[in-house]
């Protein structure tokens, strides 16, 4: 059975599997939608996004396909970003916009996106000395963009820092402040993140 998908929507999810069995626990209130049409996409997403529902979800054997068809509602931007620790365990993560985030950004032309994922930890933390481990996962989050709703497509990495240099926040990214965390003060820092970012550390088995 294909891996569900979850696209969270002003931190509102939307479910994507392949069938009811594969619903994990916390969508008992959540309405099902079976392979839903064009016209009901639209509105089940407006509804997410205004916040009318908390929570939906769509099924169809085919998950890939399910994604490919909700996805066109949206414009779709490919990220990749990283989850860093250092030689003692500690886990970086940076205040922006009023959230603790992971370093993330769009992949360039051409780029692939292990590259994009430290050039962009690089640019937004001033790290350099960073390895790129492990595939971690992928998330799904829109958000609006002038006159634009994105669907943001992130591929995260596990990363281990070996260097001495000191992080340099990158301003003209409104970041704001970075830090690292010790790993059992970590849940602290997620209680003021996105749904999103939580996903990232239960799949890297930080939390």
């Amino acid at each position: 059975m294909q891996a569900n998908v979850t696209i969270y929507l002003n931190e509102r999810p939307l479910l994507l599997c392949a069938g009811e069995t594969a619903i994990p626990a916390g969508y008992a209130d959540a309405e099902i939608f079976h392979d839903p049409d064009t016209e009901q996409i639209d509105h089940i997403l407006l509804q997410l996004e205004e916040g009318e529902r908390h929570a939906a979800v769509f099924i169809r054997e085919d998950v890939k396909q399910l994604l490919k068809k909700v996805s066109l509602h949206f414009t779709v931007l490919v990220a990749a970003g990283g989850l860093v620790t250092n030689d003692a365990g500690d886990v970086l993560m940076m205040f922006r916009r009023g959230k603790w985030d992971l370093p993330k950004g769009k992949q360039d032309p051409g780029e692939d996106l292990e590259s994009c994922a430290l050039r962009e930890v690089a640019e937004e933390t001033g790290l350099h000395n960073v390895t790129l481990l492990t595939k971690i996962n992928e998330t799904f989050h829109y958000y609006p963009m002038k006159n634009k709703k994105v669907l943001k497509h992130t591929y995260w990495y596990r990363m281990l820092f070996t260097g001495k240099e000191l992080t340099v926040p990158q301003i003209e990214e409104d970041i704001l402040d970075i830090q690292w965390i010790r790993k059992e003060n970590v849940n602290k820092y997620l209680q003021f993140s996105y749904e999103n970012i939580r996903e990232v550390f239960r799949e890297a088995n930080m939390i």
